[in-house]
């Protein structure tokens, strides 16, 4: 499928430049053969001490034209086939981008770590190595390899059967050979590797714990087996390609051998002179390295279909995206901005993160969800979005299913998360990262409104002063006023809050929540906490916990009929006294 979808609509689009390429790579090796085959003929010929210059005038034109021939057409050739790939390699990231980007939003909730930094950097260029490689080496050799037999049978038929024989040894056997051995060892060197970096991660995240409970040395003899396990499995590989390489060249050897063995008979049959003997010679050492390479690059195609698997992966997935994109029949009811109808989710049914959750959010109303860490909080976020999918149940935004909003998201919910992405360019740019096509006035606007107006103009440079990489010149509380300036810019009507304030000061935290909810008071909020710092300013509040809503009710609410609620009041507000 993979091919069907990154490969063969290139070939059919492109088919008269990979005809082009192809015709180029087999002249360059055909002149490669003809400069051997006529320098052989030059030597025999000027060690039999001919008569006059003349008599070798021919064979040395030969070799000058041959030798200019097949340096000036090797260069078309690589021209013409990187021309080929570059313009492959063009229209394959365009495809990866647009099938990519509609979702970028939820790509760490469908993707394994590294995923998408792998297809972007390495799998496009797997497909490179695959044109010029393989593709184009493999047919220029299939053609050289008919033209090599069919002239071989003008002489000799038997010899013609003999030679494609041996040569199959080369072009045919020690590939498949090589691809069906490397296969299963590249296998185990992928999970070996990926073990190795798991453990080694592991290891690196958890460095302070394993050396103050003593067991450093443990952990480092771990990695080194592991390690150990990789260098062999290396090294098997690399001896098995040894090994091959060598059987290779006593098959070229044994061809040269035969060629000069026929070329010989023929002498003393009297149908060739002594002369050709060298160049029959010659020739078939030329034309028979060209086999060489091939079971090398074969023996990569495990690591094209690895990347040609997860490049299908991106594509699946977005065509699931689009059937859900169909229109979809639900309550229109504009009374309620979100319905959160039945919703169970578990990555097992014996698991559930979340229980036949029922909720409703009016436009304009602040909402506040609380509970311990791993109570459900953020899934029911993820959910919210879009991010992920629901055992049952469905989750209604403007009176459609949010799994069918997955390419106008945007255009209903922003969020202000833990740790916004701070970009190094000037602060103007990364406002203006909420809506691109926003003017100056109204960065500046936001920017009053976020409070940070004042701070910005005593900059070196201003709006034009760059943030340094992560944003590393402001405060984590000025950061954030940052990244809620974007979220105005964005203007959306739901705001998604995940603990924007953890690892702040209290009265930096409070300051930053009081801006929030001043700037957004025309939004509808929904925003997750740990703790119950500024929760008086919102109209409802949920605890969550073991994936059902246990609590509910405003803030006065709850104080007035949860005693559990006041414990957890006072606790979170010690400077408040007693309520």
């Amino acid at each position: 499928m993979g091919k069907k979808n990154w490969v063969m609509p290139y070939i059919r689009q492109y088919r008269y430049l990979l005809v082009l390429a192809i015709f180029l790579g087999f002249l360059t090796i055909l002149l490669g053969g003809a400069l051997m085959f006529t320098s052989g003929y030059l030597i025999s010929k000027s060690a039999a001490r001919p008569e006059s210059i003349l008599m070798v005038y021919v064979p040395i034109v030969g070799v000058r034209t041959f030798g200019i021939g097949r340096a000036v057409v090797s260069y078309m050739d690589r021209l013409s086939g990187h021309s080929l790939v570059l313009k492959i390699l063009s229209e394959m990231r365009v495809k990866l981008y647009k099938v990519i980007e509609p979702q970028a939003l939820l790509v760490r909730s469908r993707f394994r770590t590294g995923d998408i930094l792998g297809i972007l950097a390495n799998d496009i260029e797997h497909l490179q190595n695959f044109y010029l490689k393989t593709f184009f080496p493999a047919f220029v050799s299939l053609v050289i390899y008919a033209v090599i037999i069919a002239c071989a049978g003008l002489f000799s038929l038997p010899f013609a059967i003999l030679l494609a024989i041996m040569i199959g040894l080369l072009l045919f056997v020690a590939p498949i050979v090589s691809l069906f051995y490397t296969k299963a060892k590249n296998e185990r060197l992928k999970k070996t590797r990926n073990e190795l970096y798991y453990q080694f991660a592991d290891a690196i995240f958890g460095i302070n714990d394993w050396i103050f409970s003593g067991h450093s040395s443990q952990i480092i003899e771990d990695i080194q087996k592991k390690e150990h396990q990789f260098f062999q499995l290396e090294a098997k590989k690399q001896s098995f390609g040894n090994w091959r390489d060598m059987a290779n060249q006593l098959v070229l050897g044994t061809i040269v051998v035969a060629v000069i063995y026929w070329a010989n008979g023929l002498t003393v049959k009297g149908v060739l002179s002594p002369m050709f003997i060298a160049a029959f010679g010659l020739a078939a050492l030329s034309l028979m390295e060209s086999f060489l390479p091939l079971a090398a690059v074969v023996s990569d195609m495990t690591t094209y279909e690895d990347s040609l698997q997860r490049l299908e992966m991106i594509e699946m997935k977005r065509s699931i995206v689009k059937q859900r994109q169909e229109p979809h029949e639900s309550s229109n009811d504009s009374s309620n901005l979100i319905e959160v109808n039945h919703l169970t989710f578990g990555y097992s049914s014996d698991d559930l993160l979340l229980n036949d959750i029922n909720l409703a959010v009016s436009p304009g109303e602040k909402l506040a969800i609380i509970g311990r860490s791993g109570m459900g909080k953020s899934t029911l976020l993820h959910l919210l979005q879009g991010a992920l999918t629901p055992i049952s149940g469905e989750v209604i935004i403007g009176g459609r299913d949010v799994t069918r909003l997955e390419d106008s998201i945007t255009a209903y919910i922003s969020v202000l998360n833990q740790k916004p992405y701070l970009f190094h360019t000037s602060v103007r740019n990364n406002i203006r990262l909420g809506s691109p096509q926003a003017s100056d006035e109204e960065v500046i606007r936001v920017a009053k409104m976020v409070q940070l107006d004042e701070m910005i103009q005593q900059l070196p440079q201003g709006y034009e002063t760059n943030m340094q990489e992560t944003g590393q010149r402001f405060s984590g509380g000025e950061r954030q006023r940052i990244a809620l300036a974007r979220i105005l810019l964005q203007n959306t009507p739901i705001v998604i809050l995940d603990e924007p304030t953890v690892g702040l000061d209290p009265i930096t935290e409070t300051k930053l929540l009081s801006t929030i909810f001043t700037t957004l008071n025309d939004k509808t909020i929904i925003w997750v906490t740990h703790h119950l710092i500024g929760v008086e300013q919102v109209d409802r509040i949920l605890l969550l916990e073991h994936g059902k809503i246990v609590m509910e009710g405003s803030h006065q609410e709850l104080l007035k009929r949860e005693e559990r609620y006041r414990r957890l009041y006072r606790l979170d507000r010690p400077l408040q006294g007693k309520i």
